[in-house]
């Protein structure tokens, strides 16, 4: 495996990048980072602010330059937000810059699991089944189109799923 190259969970909102990453970095003894979590950092405002007061597209904007920024680095297990490959130039960085493990996860999982989410703007509405399902719809051929590796565990512990990535990355180099 290459030493330095940087990992990049994609997939849903809900899918476990960031519980599956947090595992997954330790496995490989990299630095794990949240891409929403250092926007909300760097920005000092949670993401639901950013929507309200900038909109998607705003959004977006940050998400993109923040991207640049952290895949310039090596050695990171990164978690995406859900809507970083709708932008061409993010996808086209993400497949130059490291390996992409497309987290796939069917939208009645990810409909159970975020019954009761409240931080995600997106899903602050009334039918979030319908929302998940368009999300799943519009973004799983982008997900797949960036994707080195698809990997579907929702049926594994996050532990589990991050020992059989790693095989799965080991067997890709």
């Amino acid at each position: 495996m290459r030493e330095l190259a940087s990992i990049f969970l994609v997939g849903p909102m809900g899918a476990g990048k960031t519980t599956i990453g947090r595992h997954l970095a330790r496995l490989l003894g990299k630095s794990f980072v949240d891409l929403d979590l250092e926007i909300e950092q760097r920005c000092g405002a949670e993401i639901s602010w950013i929507f309200d007061v900038e909109g998607e597209e705003g959004f977006r904007k940050r998400e993109s330059a923040m991207l640049k920024d952290l895949v310039a680095g090596n050695n990171i297990v990164l978690a995406t937000g859900g809507g970083v490959v709708l932008s061409a130039e993010n996808r086209a960085l993400l497949k130059c810059s490291g390996t992409v493990v497309f987290l796939a996860v069917a939208p009645q999982i990810l409909i159970s699991r975020m019954q009761q989410d409240t931080k995600r703007p997106l899903l602050q509405v009334e039918d979030r089944k319908a929302v998940i399902e368009d999300i799943v719809r519009e973004r799983e051929p982008l997900y797949r189109e960036v994707a080195d590796i698809i990997f579907d565990g929702h049926r594994k512990t996050p532990a589990v799923a991050a020992q059989e990535i790693v095989s799965l990355i080991q067997q890709a180099d």
